[in-house]
């Protein structure tokens, strides 16, 4: 199927991601409809798109007549059959639960016409398992957004094990007509490329802070104001959820083993119910607004140490054939926000600097977190060292 012959769509799930989804494809002239468990839930999620659209409409992104044409394109039902009957897509935006979300591609496949593809708006969880559910794999695909959907311009398209290249090629041009910048995972690896490589950053910082070696402010204050990132990482923890990154943190060690052995910095929180901001309190206390980092402390921690970590995991996704460095970078700075993606920053610092930055956090604890990728050394031996030799993960002459 191709994307111009696209005219109908469902979302499973209307939460925040589920009705920026369908936000999306409304606005891009595609009629959606929104399948929820309950018409209260499905009300309260058409209130937010409508809202949304009025405030594109204010700042004149989008005119008027173009939100209200938008509106009258949305449909909302709690009945699967009635959402996915002539549906040409369906986009799967339930809890990151996989078996849960097992049974609804199951369901999603018994009820969608046979041309349909179907897509899962996971952030970690394997394609490829969801596609075994189904009686047309080769039709399944990652189509992860990132919140808010109908703001945020990155696009993870994710090829399952049997996803086709028609498939692939519907994704890609999806991406294009909703206004994406798309990156394409060419593997089912957990996490993919943002969230794996945001799980081995927050991972080196959890662990500096447990091994007493440094504060989450002084981390926090050395990654906004001397790296430039858009948020602390202990900010970010808590703005994403400690819940949420512990799921993450599993899936993770499930799926690499002591190469992603997780910090346990966060589990008396995490059982305590606090949770980040939505709880009122994580790592820090939201009640008052969102926490001052001071700037004071802002050289007490070297951001190298975080870089390092990202960009041998940015080396796996090159090495196992995942992802591009273009693609890899472009997903952090789209997805994150951060100034430079690990491989420019890599090459920048000297991909021999970061292989001797790995032997010394490896000599100094023993653990396979600190092992360097393969590529690594392989880049180093052929004089491929970054900016200052011309080649690194990307050529500069």
């Amino acid at each position: 199927m191709s994307v111009q012959s696209l005219k109908k769509a469902a979302v499973l799930g209307s939460g925040s991601m589920g009705h920026g989804i369908a936000q999306l494809l409304i606005m891009t002239g595609t009629e959606v409809t929104m399948v929820d468990i309950s018409d209260e839930i499905l009300a309260k999620a058409r209130e937010k798109i409508q809202w949304s659209l009025e405030k594109f409409a204010e700042k004149r992104t989008i005119r008027k007549e173009d939100a209200e044409a938008a509106m009258a394109r949305l449909r909302v039902t709690t009945s699967m059959d009635e959402a996915f009957k002539d549906a040409d897509l369906i986009v799967e935006a339930a809890p990151e639960n996989l078996e849960m979300k097992k049974k609804l591609f199951a369901q999603m496949d018994k009820l969608a016409p046979k041309h349909a593809i179907l897509g899962s708006n996971t952030s970690t969880l394997s394609i490829s398992e969801l596609g075994k559910m189904t009686n047309r794999p080769d039709k399944v695909v990652g189509l992860h957004f990132f919140n808010p959907p109908q703001m945020m311009p990155l696009l993870e398209i994710i090829r399952g094990a049997q996803t086709s290249e028609e498939t692939t090629k519907f994704a890609l041009d999806l991406a294009k007509k909703l206004g994406k910048t798309a990156v394409l995972v060419k593997k089912d690896v957990r996490g993919f490329i943002v969230n794996g490589i945001l799980a081995s950053v927050f991972n080196e910082a959890f662990w500096a802070v447990e091994r007493n070696e440094t504060t989450k402010e002084e981390v926090d204050a050395a990654m906004k104001y001397q790296a430039g990132f858009p948020m602390g990482i202990f900010e970010l923890a808590d703005f994403v959820g400690l819940d949420i990154l512990n799921s993450v943190a599993r899936e993770m060690e499930e799926a690499f083993g002591a190469r992603a052995k997780p910090s346990t910095i966060y589990q008396p929180l995490v059982k305590a119910g606090k949770l980040g901001q939505k709880t009122g309190e994580g790592f820090y206390n939201w009640s008052a607004g969102r926490p001052r980092i001071p700037f004071e402390l802002a050289d007490k921690f070297d951001p190298n140490r975080l870089y390092t970590m990202a960009a041998n995991a940015a080396a796996w996704l090159v090495h196992d054939d995942v992802a591009t460095p273009a693609d890899i970078d472009t997903a952090m700075k789209f997805g994150t926000g951060w100034p430079s993606g690990p491989c420019e920053l890599a090459d920048k610092i000297g991909i021999d600097t970061i292989v001797k930055n790995l032997c010394d956090l490896h000599g100094r604890y023993s653990e396979p977190m600190y092992e360097s990728c393969p590529l690594l050394p392989e880049y180093v031996k052929n004089g491929r060292l970054g900016k200052k030799a011309g080649q690194g993960f990307h050529k500069y002459r």
